[in-house]
């Protein structure tokens, strides 16, 4: 006898089955979760940043600053023709060493000497009249004295006379003006010295007292640098100067200050210093690159830094302090530059000897900020080092 079967029945006999099956998948999610709702969270990293710095000790010593310059003599002539007229040599070229009375440059001379040759005929003229005044002055006193003709005619006799005279004084005078105004066709040096500048070629008319040739006389030099307006009245107190030609570095000489400019060139935005060097100087060349080192006294309270410790925050100069203690932190203090020479700055402000500042990383900072300092003196290494390692495992923990 054949049973039937109901599916429904083995449906509901298969699902009672595969239920304990599902039971330990359940139990281990709920596991994953728990231990998850239990766990921390991880802590953030703290920000430690790694600086190097330098000890502060009292400058009191000299401060120098160093500008760059050139050789020149310290008198220059710029020479031109006392006359206008067309140029029709020249006869010396830059550089070209020349004596007292060298001739530099020639004007054409035609005009000029056209107008001596009228001078002279005027010289003539006023000498016949003047003789013939001369004469006939000296024919009526003759008369006067025998009493053919009056005094009044004798007055008007000398009158012309002495009129005639001034005539001729006059075109000599002139003739002699006219004389020198050919002269000066010709340009001659007045001064044994060097030509640095040459303003006009042959063949340009220039106009009367234009300047076309520049010599330089020998013997006085001086070296002229530019310095910057934040300098130029600790530089004009300047005790000592040294000037360094780039030619010969190895060779110092002496110089002085001897003179400031009062207002600043306008195109450099700096004032030019002359410093007078020695006449005797060897191997000093007009234009010569030069190097002027002005070195004076700081005051007590100036303290020497990199420049790499500087800030600029607000139109104003900071360095970083570091605090000691169990940890390191750095804070701000304004200061003010006295001095500076390459890469060192002397400055001013709320500072002592002893304490450290920052040199390096100035840009990340800010202030509380915790450092580990790269290069502290070797008391204090290994807690730097310390330091540095717990940053390092910090940052690389919160990478993970």
């Amino acid at each position: 006898m054949s049973t039937l079967i109901n599916p429904r029945s083995l449906a509901r006999a298969d699902g009672l089955m595969s239920a304990p099956r599902r039971v330990p998948g359940l139990l281990l999610v709920c596991t994953l979760f728990l231990l998850a709702a239990c766990s921390k969270a991880p802590e953030k990293a703290e920000d430690i940043r790694p600086v190097r710095v330098t000890v502060l000790s009292p400058a009191n010593a000299d401060v120098t600053s160093e500008l760059p310059g050139a050789v020149q003599a310290r008198y220059e002539s710029q020479l031109g023709f006392r006359v206008g007229g067309k140029i029709i040599a020249r006869q010396v070229d830059l550089g070209t060493v020349v004596k007292r009375g060298q001739v530099l440059m020639r004007l054409d001379p035609k005009d000029l000497q056209l107008a001596q040759a009228q001078a002279v005929a005027a010289v003539t003229s006023a000498a016949s009249n003047r003789d013939t005044a001369k004469a006939d002055l000296k024919r009526y006193q003759e008369l006067r004295d025998k009493n053919f003709v009056s005094q009044a005619v004798l007055d008007a006799k000398d009158t012309a006379f002495k009129a005639a005279q001034a005539t001729y004084d006059q075109a000599e005078a002139a003739f002699k003006g006219q004389l020198n105004q050919t002269a000066y066709a010709t340009l001659e040096s007045d001064v044994d010295g060097v030509v640095t500048a040459i303003n006009a070629e042959a063949g340009q008319v220039v106009a009367a007292g234009t300047p076309v040739v520049s010599v330089a006389r020998q013997g006085a030099k001086e070296v002229v640098v530019g310095a910057p307006e934040n300098q130029v009245d600790q530089l004009r107190r300047s005790s000592d100067v040294q000037v360094r030609l780039w030619a010969d570095p190895k060779q110092l000489i002496r110089g002085t200050v001897r003179e400031v400019s009062p207002i600043a060139d306008p195109v450099t935005r700096t004032y030019a210093i002359k410093i007078a060097i020695p006449d005797d100087t060897p191997n000093v060349k007009l234009g010569m690159t030069a190097y002027a080192s002005f070195i004076s006294k700081t005051s007590d309270d100036a303290i020497k830094v990199p420049l790499t410790a500087l800030l600029r925050v607000q139109e104003h100069s900071v360095v970083w302090v570091v605090d000691g203690g169990a940890v390191h932190q750095v804070r701000q203090v304004p200061v003010e530059i006295t001095g500076q020479h390459g890469n060192e700055v002397w400055i001013q402000g709320a500072l002592k000897a002893g304490q450290q500042v920052v040199t390096a990383g100035v840009n990340q900072l800010k202030p509380g900020q915790k450092v580990a300092i790269l290069n502290a003196p070797e008391a204090s290494l290994p807690a730097a080092r310390s330091a540095a390692a717990g940053a390092a495992v910090a940052v690389s923990g919160a990478a993970r």
